[in-house]
């Protein structure tokens, strides 16, 4: 099956969490995003992955098209404007392994994505995709016009019997306010087949302490098909209802990137067929090596669990 990720990848600071108390230590420079740590979560796993969304034409563009082919994403997507540049955040490390961002990207060039030449052939081959992955923070950075583009390209699919899947991903700084951000979620919701809202976010921006339930019948009745909810340390609402934990209770490193993890392998698994419960699990275990390490999409290692998140009978190892 052929994926499509729309999005925004960014060039990505960090220091290791070691010096980060002490201000100490040189920054690396990376890439990351959410949609993005999602994609080569994805293609790092064997599925077939494009990445829509647009760079500019300078070195660090250059450099980001490099480092995503090498990890198996399908570049051909990537639109070039050649008057903007590449969006960049800083990332930092607190002792329990909790971060917080800092953002440059108020005029990157994925957020003309849309208006770019090429864009109207992006969107029919990103059409004819099995899967289409976007989140909230693929609309946020979009203006409105690029916005209806996206979920007009998802109701399409949605249409054709195709699959989409939706992370609402709610990150206060990139709205206005929390309606317009409420807004432009519920129209994806009713686009989406597969939905992954996050109990935290769900929230922050709802401005109640709602429960997983409660989230997840608001998505059902927005139009979602099946609902995750996940709940960050305490696991994930399975769409029967069910509350699955993580494997075991870790002591994070760095929780960058637990939830995209947690999409990738949730996906991976229910494109091989996987129950919800085994796909759960699936993306259980592979977030659980990501927090483990720094940075949202740590190096591959023989550690690693891409290649035995399923056994042989589609359920998640252990």
């Amino acid at each position: 099956m052929r994926i499509v990720v729309v999005g925004e990848g960014m060039l990505e600071l960090s220091r290791a969490p070691s010096t980060v108390a002490t201000d100490g230590g040189p920054w690396r420079l990376g890439h990351g995003g959410d949609t993005l740590n999602t994609a080569i979560h994805l293609a790092r796993g064997g599925d077939r992955v494009a990445y829509l969304t647009a760079l500019g034409s300078d070195p660090f563009s250059d450099a980001l098209r490099a480092d995503w082919q090498a990890e198996g994403l399908d570049t051909a997507l990537i639109l070039t404007d050649e008057a903007r540049l590449p969006g960049l955040y800083a990332i930092r490390t607190d002792d329990a392994g909790e971060r917080t961002f800092s953002y440059w990207r108020g005029d990157s060039a994925a957020r003309q994505v849309f208006a770019l030449p090429g864009a109207d052939g992006a969107l029919a081959t990103a059409q004819a995709a099995d899967l289409l992955v976007f989140s909230l923070i693929s609309l946020a950075i979009l203006p409105d016009a690029g916005r209806a583009t996206l979920l007009a390209l998802a109701r399409r699919m949605r249409d054709e019997g195709r699959q989409v899947a939706f992370d609402g991903n709610y990150r206060p700084r990139l709205w206005d306010d929390a309606d317009t951000a409420r807004h432009w979620r519920d129209r994806a919701i009713a686009c989406c087949t597969i939905g992954l809202p996050t109990l935290e976010d769900e929230t922050a921006m709802e401005g109640t302490d709602a429960s997983a339930a409660d989230t997840a019948a608001r998505w059902r009745a927005g139009g979602a098909g099946t609902v995750v909810v996940k709940l960050g340390a305490d696991g994930c609402l399975l769409p029967d209802g069910r509350t699955l934990p993580p494997p075991q209770r870790l002591r994070p490193a760095d929780t960058s990137g637990a939830g995209d993890a947690f999409n990738a392998g949730y996906l991976h698994a229910l494109l091989r067929g996987a129950a919800p419960h085994a796909a759960a699990l699936a993306g259980h275990r592979l977030a659980g090596w990501v927090v483990m390490r720094a940075g949202a999409v740590p190096p591959r290692g023989t550690d690693d669990p891409y290649h035995r998140l399923l056994d042989r009978d589609g359920e998640s190892r252990p």
